[in-house]
This record gives structure tokens, C-alpha cells and sequence, in this order.
């Protein structure tokens, strides 16, 4: 039951100091105010989230340091009256309350006689300062990228979009780690279902705690089950903008770096941010190289396997020649030297990752020449199997989105089985078998394969900006996500050519 905060400034010091036992770095400090020192009151807040809060500048100075010399019989009234319009102060009426508010990072301060708490805002909690995004990077754009403080993403978001229509909605999630996270989404262009159906799922679980915006999109997905993702994840605040004037959601988490875009489609993890701020011909031509990554990551070592193994009649005779003498002396299969190499690639770029600093890009390089050219010489491999898979890893980085290229990677393992054990009919079946379950998939109501999937629904994202992207002038109408009386996004005024 929440506990109302009591007049009587002794009760509410020991319930504050029966919550706070053992909690050292929480501060208590009681203190005297008014000019004969009659007024008893006490400041809490945690040590590193405040500090030097009796230096004249900090918020909870100022506050205190006006009532320090006020006759005792003014220093109420003047807290009810106009207190609140000293500094970015809020009153709170329990104390569950201002336990909340004082485990946010600010500073709670009760007063003798008044039944409120007065929570004051301050610094908060140590984050990193906005940096360059490192995962997605442009040649034009912004370079700023989202920090660890969600309410300084939302800021720059909000510089991006200066219109009091662009609405946050905040929601806490945990109930032990009290997370904070926000809902950014244009007022007049988001769909109304769309909303609803994302509040609704974020208050369909209890959770302990939530400690990445990850742990929100394992829950709060429809299809659990799948391994493509259906909230496009982004660290560019300016992309976020972007498609927020499209009509989409945005979600971001306290303590992530990371926004999440919803809906999603699979069009959508293949544009980038800079899409727009370059000339449609290279735009288009990006965009076809991004698109032949994913077919090439998918199906480039399994079509190998099904047309060496099955199939060699497609080739021709010199190059069946060449594969045959390369080939020669490798002890093992086709199928198990793609699997051996594809799995020393996974593992040499999973210790990229972990490895710190510049080491990771090191072992990504030198273990890859040194892997493939002793394996080679071992004749455990034969080049073109090293040439193979190395193509099939540099189109997996060429895929934008990390999150989208994982399951392509994963889903490669069994066009391998499947080229190598029925050919290129076991390539048709796994082809069959993903395109059916794209097709059946939806990210929150929208189709997946959407626009190529649901012609139904004219303009998912305005004429000519799909594979190929038209010229900027042309792209005057919002994809399907905003609400159909918002379609038009550009007019061109009298004059324009």
C-alpha cells in the first residue's frame, strides 16, 4: 500500500531511513532553516546523481538558500504559494513517489508541516555525452548518434522536428528497475490502431527489470518464433526523424543507445539515412548492390554445392576442369569444407567483436588470410571454396542493418545442407519455405514483404522509392504506415520545375 508522506517531519525521517538501510550511497542529510532555525527539514538523494547541492548555481541550492534566513512563518506559505517556480521542482504526495523520483537522479526534500515532498531536478546519473554513431556510418548526414540517456535521445529528435504535434509518451517499465521508456510518433500522421497496439503490448508483461530496449522487442514481437526482426533498430537519431515524418513510432529505452522503429518492413532494414540527402542514380544503384547482398548471402555457397555436387552440366567444361583440379587431395566433401569455412569465418568474426579496440579489426583480417591460406595449403579446403565464402561474407557486411543480415547468416547453414544434399531442387525448397514465411509475416499489421507483397495497398512508401529510387521531386506521398488523409509529404509550389 503506497504510504502517504506525513506533516510531521520525524515520521517521514524514519520511514525514509527504514527504506534507505544499508543503502550508503544514498544521502540523508536533515537541516535547519529560517532565520531563528525553527523549520526542520530533510534533503535525500543518491550521492553521484547530486552533488555539491548546497553550491549556489546547483537547483537544490537555490531552493534552500532562498528560505535560509525567511522568518519561520513565511517559509510554508511561500512553498505553497510560489515555491514551485523557484527551479524545475514538482511536488509528489506518497512516498513511493518520491522514492521513484529520488532513484531517477534527482534530489526529494521534505519540509516540517508541509504534506508534500518537493522533488528537484538535477544532473542525474553519470552517461556518455552524444557521440558519432559507430555502427551505421554515412558520407552525408549527421554524424550524432543516440547516447545512453533516453530523454537526451528524445531531445534530438526533437531538434530534428520543431512541431508540438511530435508527441512523447512515457511509460516505466520493471518493477525493480523502474526503466524509462518514451513513445515518439507525429500526432497527425500516426495511425491511431498503430499506437494502441503498441501500448498495449508493452503493458502485457511484468518484468524484474528491463535493461536494453532489446529485452522490449523480445517481448513485445507477435512472431517470437522468427529470426527476422520486426522493429528496425537505429543509433542515427536523423533517420529516426525521418521516419517519424512517415508516420512510424518511435521507441527508446533508458539505458540503450538504441532506437526502435516500428512497424517494419523488409524494404525497410535495406535504405539508410543518407538515401535521401544523395542523387537518386547512385541511390539506386547502392540500394541494387544491397539487394543482391541478401540473395547473395542466402543462397551463393548452397547454389555452389547444389551445381558442383548435382548439376555440372550448366557450367562450362574448362571452369568444371579448374574446380575439379583445384580439388585435388582435399580429403573431404564439398559440403563439409563450406561448413568448415563458414564456421572459421563466424568464429574469427565473433572474436572481432569481443576483441577491444583496434585488436578487433586486426583479427578479423589476419585471421581470415591466415585461416583460409593454411587451410589451403593443408588441403583441407580448395580456393574456390576460400573465394566462395569469402564472398558470402563480404555481401553479409554489406547489409546495412546487423540485425537483419543475422538471420540471412543463420539461414545459409541449411541452404548449404540443402544444396549439398538435393541440389538445386533442395535450393528451390528452402527458397519456397523462406519466401513463404516472409510472406506470412507482419510487423505489427503491415505485411513484411510489403510493398512487393501487398500491391493492395498503393503507396507503402510513395511512387519510386523501393528498389529504385525516383528522383527527390517525385517522392510527394508517406508509405502506408501514416494515415491515408496524410498521404502527401512534398508539393512542388507554382514555378517549380
Amino acid at each position: 500500500m503506497d504510504c502517504k508522506i506525513s506533516t510531521h517531519i520525524e515520521e517521514n525521517e524514519t520511514y525514509v531511513r527504514s527504506r534507505l538501510y544499508n543503502c550508503d550511497d544514498c544521502i540523508i542529510r536533515p537541516m535547519i532553516l529560517g532565520e531563528e532555525k525553527k523549520i526542520r527539514c530533510l534533503v535525500v538523494y543518491i550521492e553521484v546523481a547530486v552533488s555539491n547541492m548546497m553550491l549556489e548555481d546547483s537547483v537544490i541550492g537555490k531552493l534552500v538558500n532562498h528560505m535560509w534566513e525567511m522568518p519561520a512563518e513565511e517559509i510554508l506559505q511561500f512553498v505553497k504559494d510560489n515555491g514551485m517556480g523557484i527551479s524545475d521542482v514538482q511536488p509528489l504526495d506518497t512516498m513511493d513517489a518520491a522514492f521513484a523520483s529520488m532513484l531517477a537522479g534527482n534530489a526529494v526534500f521534505f519540509l516540517d508541516g508541509y504534506a508534500r515532498a518537493i522533488k528537484v531536478s538535477s544532473k542525474g546519473y553519470p552517461n556518455l555525452s552524444v557521440a558519432e554513431a559507430s555502427r551505421e556510418k554515412v558520407l552525408r548526414g549527421s554524424k550524432e548518434g543516440f547516447t545512453d540517456a533516453v530523454k537526451t535521445n528524445s531531445a534530438l529528435v526533437r531538434k530534428r522536428i520543431r512541431d508540438t504535434r511530435l508527441k512523447v509518451k512515457q511509460k516505466t517499465l520493471g518493477e525493480r528497475s523502474q526503466t524509462l521508456v518514451q513513445l515518439l510518433y507525429m500526432e497527425d500522421l500516426v495511425r491511431p490502431e498503430l499506437l494502441q497496439d503498441i501500448e498495449d503490448r508493452l503493458d502485457s508483461f511484468v518484468i524484474d527489470g528491463v535493461l536494453d530496449s532489446g529485452v522490449i522487442e523480445q517481448l513485445t514481437e507477435e512472431s517470437w518464433i522468427s529470426p527476422f526482426p520486426q522493429f528496425q533498430t537505429t543509433e542515427r537519431p536523423d533517420k529516426c526523424a525521418a521516419e517519424i515524418l512517415n508516420g512510424r513510432i518511435l521507441l527508446l529505452c533508458d539505458h540503450s543507445p538504441i532506437g526502435m522503429l516500428l512497424p517494419a518492413a523488409f524494404g525497410d532494414f535495406l535504405q539508410v539515412s543518407e538515401d535521401h540527402y544523395n542523387r537518386f542514380e547512385i541511390v539506386s544503384l547502392q540500394r541494387l548492390i544491397r539487394y543482391a547482398a541478401v540473395f547473395f548471402t542466402l543462397l551463393f555457397s548452397g547454389t555452389y554445392l547444389a551445381v558442383t555436387n548435382f548439376h555440372t552440366q550448366v557450367l562450362p567444361a574448362s571452369l568444371i576442369l579448374s574446380f575439379s583440379e583445384a580439388r585435388q587431395g582435399v580429403p573431404f566433401p564439398g559440403v563439409l569444407e563450406i561448413l568448415f569455412m563458414e564456421i572459421a569465418f563466424e568464429t574469427i568474426r565473433e572474436a572481432g567483436v569481443r576483441m577491444p579496440g583496434p585488436l578487433g579489426g586486426t583479427i578479423g583480417i589476419v585471421g581470415g588470410l591466415i585461416v583460409g591460406q593454411a587451410a589451403v595449403e593443408a588441403n583441407l579446403v580448395s580456393p574456390i571454396v576460400v573465394v566462395v565464402v569469402a564472398v558470402t561474407a563480404l555481401c553479409s557486411l554489406a547489409i546495412p542493418n546487423e540485425e537483419f543480415s543475422a538471420p540471412f547468416r543463420l539461414l545459409k547453414f541449411g541452404f548449404i545442407l540443402l544444396g549439398g544434399t538435393l541440389g538445386v531442387f533442395g535450393i528451390l525448397l528452402g527458397l519456397y519455405l523462406t519466401a513463404s514465411h516472409l510472406a506470412g509475416l507482419k510487423s505489427f499489421g503491415i505485411p513484411y514483404l510489403t510493398p512487393f507483397a501487398a500491391q493492395t495497398k498503393a503507396g507503402y512508401r510513395g511512387e519510386g522509392d523501393s528498389v529504385i529510387r525516383a528522383p527527390f521531386r517525385f517522392l510527394t506521398r508517406r508509405p502506408l504506415y501514416a494515415q491515408r488523409n496524410q498521404k502527401v509529404r512534398l508539393r512542388m509550389e507554382k514555378g517549380g520545375k
